[in-house]
């Protein structure tokens, strides 16, 4: 009975390990169903080469067109004017920037530009008995290829069709469409921008009107536009202005004369001040008094250089002199207070309630706004309109639309080509899946771990000859002294050439030595050394695996491994 130590000793071969491949193992795979990958190969090569010539030709025709590019579409003035304004350059289609040339292959192959162009080839395609009605502009567009060359604003247009007689006419039409679309784009794209900027100006045009009516109403109520300035410029906006100006120069001029009366009740009777601050009035100087004043003080001089004080002629100068310095300083008095009196007139006039200029300010400052916006939406129409008035050439051919002299599919030496390495490809699959389902154990390294004792020699099958060195060394060596050895055989019948090439070595030490061939190891367990007879392929794996389980289960310790190449 077997105790637990050798159920515990008995496991199944180490599995490889999946992450490393022996290319050695997968070429001899290969060339062990060499045969069925031939077979794939040659099927997958002739289904290519039927298809190649009998599927139906494709022909294609082809032509260059260059997009100009908004940019350098819209020159002068007007290019530089809507480069200000990207929101209305934007409007009208004229706005250039890194992606629009991609934008613009997208929009060439959309439905709004090759739609008449699907149209016709439906037509033509039903009036030749073709069925159209699950023909779609998704599924023709497939048809078209639009591709830019790249870094420049060049695009290559090719369509592909079986018809050949059809081909030229198609891509004719779709070089018309995109010239045609060059112009509509610009074309559209202005006129709206055009009706966009009259709705504009319209609005203004009424707005302008009522923020101005607004501010002067305004104005007229709080009697501002009285008070015009004489400023360049805006004259309501000088208005409100000139109140904050007259208010301050009117309480400067009063805080002026008040200074003035001061001064004036200072001097009394002296005839020097009262004629210099009468000299610095000019109404009062425009009288003569303060002249006549000097002259009477030249006289006086002149006769008390002459006379005394007492002399008559002297007297009467001197009380004339009286009556004048009496006369000049009343009306110096009156007239500064009149001035101060119409000052405080024109002081009251400038008041306006708290938040009124304010207010008026705003009031003008919309007024404004409305006017100059005004003006520019003017200014924009205008450019818009010497924009629209110049004609511009459609986008330029540089290549004729042309249909190529020979087909593009089917590409016979290609498919054939592909249909062989397809073939290799599936074969070699198939003939690993096939090896690997066989069960069958053709690496010596999954021998060796199925079966864990030591490699004692390989011998050829097709050179027996070569086998007695081998076999002598493993007498004199692992087999020297053992008079009975079993040859266990894993791979069928033996050679016979091996059993008597191993007994002749054995003899040479030992006449008596045996070798005894078997498969069974209750006869094998009787020998004095056990060797394991086995060749690649020759065996599965669940086959080994019982084996090794068996050697254990008999106790018999095993020599080694001779493994046969080639049987």
């Amino acid at each position: 009975m077997m105790n637990n130590d050798s159920k515990a000793s008995i496991q199944p071969p180490a599995p490889t390990s999946d992450d490393e491949i022996d290319l050695g193992q997968l070429v001899s795979a290969l060339k062990r169903h060499w045969k069925l990958i031939a077979k794939v190969a040659g099927g997958t090569f002739l289904l290519s080469a039927i298809y190649a010539f009998a599927a139906p030709r494709v022909w294609e025709g082809e032509f260059q067109i260059v997009l100009a590019s908004k940019e350098s579409k819209s020159g002068g003035g007007a290019q530089a004017f809507l480069q200000s304004n990207p929101g209305l350059a934007s409007l009208t289609g004229l706005k250039g920037d890194g992606d629009a040339l991609k934008t613009e292959v997208k929009i060439l192959e959309s439905p709004s530009v090759l739609k008449p162009v699907y149209d016709y080839v439906r037509r033509q395609k039903a009036l030749q008995g073709v069925n159209v009605d699950d023909l779609r502009f998704d599924d023709w567009i497939k048809s078209v290829e639009v591709k830019l060359e790249k870094e420049t604003s060049v695009l290559n247009v090719a369509y592909q069709d079986n018809d050949r007689e059809l081909i030229v006419n198609v891509i004719s039409r779709i070089s018309q469409a995109y010239q045609l679309y060059s112009g509509r784009d610009r074309e559209r794209g202005i006129s709206q921008a055009i009706r966009y900027l009259d709705l504009q100006i319209g609005k203004y045009r009424v707005k302008g009107v009522a923020s101005l009516r607004k501010a002067q109403q305004f104005a007229i109520e709080q009697d501002l536009t009285a008070l015009k300035g004489e400023e360049k410029g805006d004259a309501e906006v000088i208005n409100s202005l000139n109140i904050e100006a007259v208010r301050v120069q009117a309480a400067n001029e009063i805080r002026n004369i008040n200074e003035q009366l001061k001064q004036l009740n200072a001097l009394s009777n002296d005839p020097e001040a009262l004629m210099y601050m009468g000299s610095n009035i000019p109404e009062l100087a425009s009288k003569g008094l303060p002249v006549r004043l000097d002259q009477i003080d030249m006289q006086l001089a002149m006769l008390k250089s002459k006379f005394t004080n007492k002399e008559d002629a002297i007297r009467r100068l001197q009380e004339s002199r009286l009556v004048l310095i009496r006369t000049l300083r009343r009306q110096t008095y009156g007239y500064l207070l009149a001035k101060r009196a119409s000052a405080q007139a024109r002081l009251a006039a400038a008041e306006r309630p708290k938040g009124v200029l304010i207010r008026y300010r705003e009031l003008l400052r919309e007024a404004a706004r409305d006017e100059a916006t005004l003006t520019q939406l003017e200014v924009q129409r205008q450019a818009l309109a010497l924009e629209q008035a110049r004609k511009e050439d459609p986008w330029e051919l540089i290549s004729t639309p042309t249909l190529l002299d020979r087909p593009v599919s089917p590409r016979k030496g290609r498919n054939m080509a592909l249909g062989l390495l397809a073939g290799l490809v599936l074969g070699s699959g198939a003939a690993l899946v096939v090896d690997r389902r066989g069960g069958k154990v053709w690496s010596l390294d999954e021998l060796r771990s199925a079966l864990p004792y030591p490699l004692l020699a390989q011998l050829e099958l097709a050179e027996p000859a070569s086998w007695k060195a081998p076999l002598a060394l493993l007498a004199d060596g692992a087999l020297q002294g053992c008079p009975q050895v079993a040859l266990i055989s894993v791979m069928g019948p033996l050679p016979n050439d091996l059993q008597q090439i191993l007994q002749a070595a054995l003899q040479l030490s030992d006449p008596a030595a045996q070798v005894v061939a078997t498969t069974d190891l209750t006869v094998a367990r009787n020998c004095q050394a056990q060797l394991l007879v086995l060749s690649p392929g020759m065996a599965s794996r669940e086959q080994l695996v019982q084996l090794r389980q068996n050697i254990e289960l008999q106790g018999q310790p095993v020599a080694g491994l001779l493994v046969i190449n080639g049987a």
